[in-house]
């Protein structure tokens, strides 16, 4: 049975990866900016793909390991964001708001990571 962190997750990537598919769209069509566009959809998109993953992960090991590949693709997505911020294509709002997005998933990704690698000492 998955633990409530674990559903939050899901829930929380799963919304984040579509605000990280509309940003995309909006830097595309409305910027024409292609480069840091595709970095952001694809890291954004992979941290929702690994934790579905992970819900179906053959050992507890394989879990952990899904789950720290999302926890990687979040902190690069996190990059990509404060590029697109510095480089003047994100608002300051726009990119506060995916940044706490972002920083959100990291901390339950840790703190459920903490969870697993302290059960098994």
């Amino acid at each position: 049975m998955a633990s409530k962190e674990e559903n939050v997750i899901v829930e929380k990537s799963d919304d984040f990866a579509l605000r990280i598919v509309k940003l995309y769209k909006h830097l595309r069509t409305l910027q024409n900016e292609s480069v840091m566009s595709k970095q952001v959809l694809r890291s954004g998109t992979s941290i929702g793909a690994n934790i579905a993953e992970s819900q179906f992960a053959q050992s507890k090991a394989d879990f952990i390991t899904k789950l720290k590949i999302a926890q990687k693709e979040t902190n690069e997505t996190a990059y990509w964001l404060r590029l697109l911020y510095r480089s003047e294509y994100l608002v300051e709002k726009e990119y506060l708001s995916m940044k706490k997005d972002c920083d959100d998933i990291l901390n339950i990704l840790c703190a459920i990571l903490i969870k697993l690698e302290s059960n098994n000492s």
